[in-house]
C-alpha cells in the first residue's frame, strides 16, 4: 500500500514457498536450521507494539520446533528506502532473507522480475487459505495467475465528517451520500453556513503522491463504470469517460473552493495538516481517506484527540450515480513473502503459518492498525473492539478495489497525480488533462492500451 503518505504502521516481514521442511541452504547466505525473517521497523522510537508482537511469534516457532531458530531482521528506515533495501537484498542467495514483508504496491515488480516463490503448492495444503477474504487473495496474485503473497491485512476508504460542523451547517449526524452530488452539495452548504471552515478534503497532486492517485482519484475512477486496467484485454484504459468524470469532480471542488487552498493541498504534508490541525481544531468538514486515520488519534498516536469517536463520523463512498453496488473503497496493504533466493523456503512457510494463526493474526493486524482479511478474525471480539469505526471500515472490505499491480503501475499513478494538479490549480481543463494522461500512458504501457 503502500507508498501511501501516511505513517505506516510498523511493519513486519515474512512470507512463503512450496516443498516441505527440509531447506538447504548450502550456496547461500542461509543456515539451514535458522529462517530470516526481515521487516520493517517503526521509526518512531516509542511505537515497538510490532516488534514485541514478532517476538511472540518467534518464540512460539522455535517451541514447536525446538531445532529450529528465527533470525529477526528489522530495517529501520522510511518506506521509500524500505522498498529500495529490500529489492536489493532479495537479489542474491547471499544476502535474501528467507521471509519478507512485500507492499502490495510493490510486489508485481518483484514477481515480474522472477525474485518470489509462487505459493499455490503451500496454499493448497494449508486450511486456513480458506479463511481469507476473495477479493484479499487478489492482492499479490500474478499476471500469471499464481499466488506470491499472502496478506496479513488491509486498509480500505471512506468519507470521515465532523458531526459538530454538520449540526452547525444544518445537516444530519447520520449522513448518507447517495452519490458524488450528494457529496458535493453537502460541501457546498458547508461553504455557505461555515465560510471560514474546509469543506472538502481530497487528496490531489504529485506532492502528496500515492494519496492522490488512490484515495482521490481512483476512489472517483472506481465509482464510475470504468477502471484503470481492463483485465479481460489484460491492457491499460484510455479515454473512458470515467476518468473525465473522475477529474471533473477535482476540478469541480476546487473551482468552486470546496477544498483547501490548493498550495494547502498541493503541500507534502497536507495529510499530516488533516489528522494533526484540520480536524482536531474544527477547521474541516469532510475528508475523503483511509480507515487508519483513528489510529492518529489514539492516546500512542500523531495527536492524541479522546473527543474524536464523537466528534466524526464515517460514511461509505458513494458510487457515481449511486448505481451498484452502491457505494465504493480502495484497499492496499502487505504481504508475507519467500524470495526466490531464499534458503530455506520451507521454514519460511512453517513461520508464517504460526504468524497468520487466527490469534496472532487478530494480535499482528490490531498491532499493525490494519483491517481484518480473514474472516475468523474480523468475526474475531477483541478485534471489533480494538479501534472504534473498525466494523465500518472492515465491511467495506467486500465492495473494495486494489490498484492494478503491475510493473508500471507506480509510472501510471505519477501520470494520474500531474493530471490531477492540472486541473487543480486550473492549468488545464479536463478534457486537456485527460488527453496529456492518454498520451503518457501509452509510452508507459508501451502501447499495450484499449480505447474507449
Amino acid at each position: 500500500m503502500r507508498p501511501l503518505p501516511r505513517s505506516i504502521p510498523l511493519i513486519l516481514a515474512a512470507a512463503l514457498a512450496t516443498t516441505a521442511l527440509t531447506a538447504c541452504g548450502s550456496d547461500s547466505g542461509s543456515d539451514k536450521d535458522t529462517v530470516k525473517v526481515q521487516y520493517k521497523r517503526s521509526t518512531d522510537a516509542k511505537n515497538k507494539i510490532f516488534d514485541r508482537e514478532l517476538e511472540a511469534v518467534k518464540k512460539e516457532f522455535e517451541e514447536k520446533f525446538p531445532d529450529k531458530k528465527v533470525e529477526l531482521v528489522p530495517l529501520k528506515v522510511p518506506d521509500e528506502q524500505y522498498y529500495t533495501k529490500v529489492q536489493q537484498m532479495i537479489r542474491t542467495k547471499k544476502t535474501s532473507p528467507d521471509l519478507v514483508y512485500e507492499d502490495t504496491f510493490l510486489i508485481n515488480s518483484d514477481i515480474t522480475a522472477g525474485l518470489l516463490t509462487p505459493l499455490d503448492g503451500y496454499l493448497k495444503k494449508w486450511p486456513d487459505w480458506d479463511q481469507y477474504i476473495d477479493t484479499a487473495k487478489t492482492a499479490a496474485r500474478g499476471q500469471d495467475g499464481k499466488t506470491y503473497g499472502v496478506p496479513d491485512g488491509t486498509d480500505t476508504r471512506g468519507l470521515w465528517y465532523s458531526k459538530e460542523l454538520f449540526e452547525k451547517a444544518g445537516l444530519p449526524a447520520d449522513w448518507q451520500p447517495k452519490n458524488w452530488d450528494d457529496v458535493l452539495s453537502a460541501a457546498r452548504t458547508v461553504k455557505q453556513e461555515l465560510p471560514d471552515v474546509i469543506p472538502l478534503n481530497i487528496y490531489t497532486g504529485k506532492a502528496v503522491g500515492e494519496a492522490a492517485s488512490m484515495q482521490g482519484f481512483e476512489m472517483l475512477l472506481y465509482g464510475t463504470e470504468d477502471t484503470l486496467y481492463d483485465e479481460s484485454a489484460k491492457k491499460w484504459v484510455a479515454g473512458s469517460q470515467g476518468f473525465k468524470d473522475a477529474l471533473g469532480f477535482v476540478e469541480t471542488v476546487f473551482k468552486e473552493k470546496l477544498g483547501p487552498d490548493p498550495q494547502d493541498a498541493l503541500d507534502p504534508n497536507a495529510g499530516t495538516k488533516v489528522a494533526t490541525e484540520w480536524f482536531p481544531q474544527g477547521k474541516l468538514a469532510i475528508d475523503l481517506d483511509g480507515s487508519w486515520m483513528g489510529n492518529n488519534w489514539q492516546e500512542t498516536g500523531a495527536k492524541p484527540w479522546p473527543e474524536w469517536t464523537e466528534a466524526l463520523g464515517q460514511t461509505a463512498m458513494p458510487t457515481q450515480n449511486g448505481q451498484a453496488p452502491g457505494r465504493v473503497s480502495m484497499s492496499g496493504g502487505w504481504t508475507w513473502a519467500i524470495p526466490s533466493n531464499a534458503g530455506n523456503p520451507d521454514l519460511a512457510f512453517e513461520f508464517m503459518k504460526i504468524a497468520q494463526s487466527q490469534k496472532n493474526c487478530t494480535r499482528l493486524t490490531m498491532a499493525n492498525g490494519q483491517i481484518a482479511v480473514r474472516k475468523d478474525v474480523a468475526a474475531d471480539p477483541e478485534y471489533q473492539d480494538y479501534v472504534p469505526g473498525i466494523k465500518f471500515f472492515t465491511d467495506l472490505v467486500a465492495d473494495t478495489h486494489y490498484r492494478p499491480a503491475l510493473p508500471v503501475y507506480p509510472q501510471v499513478s505519477t501520470a494520474i497525480q500531474e493530471a490531477m494538479e492540472q486541473v487543480t490549480t486550473g492549468d488545464a481543463a479536463v478534457d486537456d488533462a485527460a488527453k496529456s494522461y492518454d498520451e503518457q500512458l501509452e509510452s508507459i504501457a508501451e502501447g499495450q492500451v484499449v480505447r474507449q
